[in-house]
């Protein structure tokens, strides 16, 4: 067994796995979403998918900063451990570990199935599902949860045999999903316009959303879009295996978050214009898809998402699998050696994968039950595909603080103004998901302390000094 990683990555590859992990999954998945909660609102939804980039963009350019200087193990880690100090980046590294990928890939991984699904329900309709595709089989059936799980363990199969691989799956997945992003802005503004489709949708809402004012709606759909724009911070987990780290990924970063927000703006652009809000919050973009381009060809970028969303899935996964290495090369965490061992013939660290996996799995069927399915009522039942997201930007805070204090030898821009526009949008996230999701704040507030409290378990300074 070897104990270091090796640098494999370049530039492109770099930058298709921020664009790649980011797009192909939130915007189809959550577009739906925002509409719902605008109530068809589509100005205000675009404000939501600008403010939402906005958001991204400070951030990347903050953590670009960073990445310039810093360069370990783990990205995210590494930057804690620098501006804070090594117990709070232990508990960062412990956060991205067990709730923040898991939680995420899994989802994405219910995603990935769910429209490979609709892909062949669509172009075999007399395909059988136990659940009717009608009745919303393809969502919460037992094919879905069945696909779900192969597709967790492929993607850990191919991370954990072979990374190399798995970058050029990222590369080609990410120029395979631009292909109904970039067709839907274009071909879905030409068609509303053509038929007014767009103008209406820009005048006439689908429905009002009672005991809410315009203010608290963007708040909800700004929240949504975190799920959508979250993922290029997994990339930073990387930095350890990209060639010239220090300059590739804060360019990666850049210009990856440049790419998304562009994108999501005219494709949700481009939607709106291929079909009424009503049918958009009842259908969701495939709507859109099938009026502007066909049955066939509509049929036929169906399967481009389910490629898109599989893309997004092995970069989270690329992220899963390495989260306990990250402690454990720090001499952090539960046994130490065992996690930081790296295998000789593939560069990975095959048992922090596993632990991954089973993470993963433990998260998807948390979401399967409260959020799927909605077989888990009651309390401890939130949104796993949000809440996570949220956390990790009250984990920015500290960071970006201390960043302020620390980089004195920075031009005022760099040290001051993008770290604090960081820091705004970040209290912001925080804000709109305290308004958003009420409640459920709690139940996830109670579950991420606990499992925190597990994690303060394995960082007692003797457990740290006998792991060395």
């Amino acid at each position: 067994m070897e104990s270091k990683l090796t640098k494999k990555y370049g530039l492109w590859t770099a930058v298709c796995m921020v664009v790649g992990i980011v797009i192909g999954s939130g915007v189809f998945f959550k577009a739906q979403t925002i509409l719902t909660k605008t109530g068809g609102n589509m100005p205000l939804g675009i404000w939501a998918w600008i403010i939402g980039g906005m958001i991204m963009m400070v951030c990347a350019l903050a953590f670009s900063q960073m990445a310039q200087r810093y360069e370990k193990v783990n990205g995210i880690v590494d930057y804690a451990e620098a501006t804070v100090g090594s117990k709070y980046a232990y508990y960062v590294g412990w956060f991205v570990t067990t709730i923040y990928y898991p939680a995420m890939t899994s989802v994405l991984a219910w995603l990935s199935a769910r429209y490979t699904l609709v892909f062949l329900t669509s172009v075999a309709p007399q395909m059988k599902l136990i659940i009717p595709a009608a009745e919303g089989g393809c969502a919460v059936g037992p094919e879905c949860m069945a696909l779900t799980m192969f597709y967790l363990c492929a993607a850990y199969a191919v991370n954990g045999l072979s990374p190399k691989l798995s970058g050029k799956i990222q590369v080609s997945t990410t120029v395979i999903k631009m292909i109904p992003l970039i067709l839907m802005a274009v071909g879905g503004v030409i068609f509303g316009l053509i038929n007014g489709t767009l103008g209406n949708n820009f005048h006439t809402a689908a429905a009002a959303v009672s005991g809410s004012s315009e203010g608290n709606l963007l708040l909800a759909a700004v929240c949504s879009t975190a799920f959508a724009y979250e993922g290029w911070i997994i990339v930073t987990s990387i930095n350890a295996e990209i060639k010239d780290a220090k300059k590739n990924l804060p360019r990666a970063l850049i210009i990856g978050c440049l790419i998304i927000a562009a994108i999501y703006v005219f494709y949700y652009i481009g939607v709106a214009g291929g079909a009424s809000n009503q049918e958009l919050i009842s259908q969701g973009a495939t709507a859109a898809f099938v009026n502007v381009f066909g049955n066939v060809f509509g049929n036929i970028l169906n399967l481009f998402v389910a490629i898109s969303c599989i893309g997004t899935m092995n970069g989270l996964m690329l992220g899963t699998t390495r989260g306990l290495y990250a402690l454990s090369a720090r001499g952090e965490g539960p046994s130490p050696k065992m996690f930081s061992q790296v295998d000789a013939s593939t560069n990975m660290p095959n048992n922090s994968a596993i632990i991954g996996l089973i993470l993963c799995a433990a998260w998807g069927l948390y979401f399967f039950l409260a959020d799927v399915a909605q077989m888990w009522t009651g309390p401890f039942v939130f949104d796993s595909s949000e809440l996570p997201i949220i956390t990790i930007y009250g984990f920015y805070l500290p960071i970006l603080i201390q960043w302020m204090r620390k980089a004195k030898d920075l031009s005022c821009m760099q040290r001051f103004v993008i770290p604090a526009a960081a820091v705004a949008g970040s209290c912001f996230m925080i804000y709109a998901s305290l308004v958003s999701h009420g409640i459920e704040n709690l139940w996830y507030l109670i579950v991420f302390a606990v499992i925190m409290v597990i994690g303060g378990l394995f960082n007692r300074p003797n457990h740290k000094a006998a792991a060395k």
